[in-house]
């Protein structure tokens, strides 16, 4: 088992191959980037947002059933993404299907006013890709704020938040490994 990550154009590719070391490390599973090959669909003009549900749709669809691929997925876009019922979203995932995405957008100190650091940046994709790709191995929200599942509903919970799985959610991650 191992993840795949694919990067969209629209996110400095820079941070990936630390974001791949660090995901790599906090899950215990090989990690790989590559740039995304495919174009994103799912533009909703008039929120000026991006359906993150279609674009899972789809991914599934291309990597899954047309390439047969088998690692889990996960998408890095800088477009900014929401589900039906919600303003926005950080991320999401097909748990059934292993596919994910998170998006840079709302991750980026910028959209808050504030001066862009690439290391926040970088520690914000971490803690919610790591969390989306968890979802896909089987792994539920958490209660303890500091775990990468718990579900942060601000910026400010997702940066205090650690980069680390709590004793329990760390034991489902091992379940769902040594499983497959």
């Amino acid at each position: 088992m191992s993840v795949l990550i694919f990067w969209d154009n629209d996110v400095d590719p820079g941070l990936q191959q630390p974001v791949v070391r660090m995901i790599s490390d906090i899950i215990e599973m090989p990690v790989y980037a590559e740039e995304n090959p495919v174009m994103l669909r799912g533009f909703d003009r008039m929120r000026n947002q991006n359906d993150a549900s279609r674009i899972l749709g789809d991914m599934q669809d291309f990597y899954t059933r047309r390439a047969g691929c088998r690692d889990s997925i996960l998408i890095v876009t800088g477009k900014d993404l929401y589900i039906r019922g919600r303003d926005f979203v950080f991320g999401l995932a097909r748990p059934g299907v292993n596919v994910s995405i998170v998006s840079a957008a709302r991750l980026k100190n910028s959209w808050y006013g504030r001066p862009d650091r690439d290391e926040d940046l970088m520690d914000r994709i971490v803690k919610e890709g790591t969390h989306e790709l968890c979802h896909c191995m089987g792994l539920d929200h958490c209660d303890n704020p500091e775990c990468i599942m718990f579900y942060p509903q601000t910026l400010d919970e997702l940066d205090r938040k650690r980069k680390m799985l709590c004793p329990q959610c760390r034991e489902s991650l091992n379940i769902y490994r040594f499983s497959e």
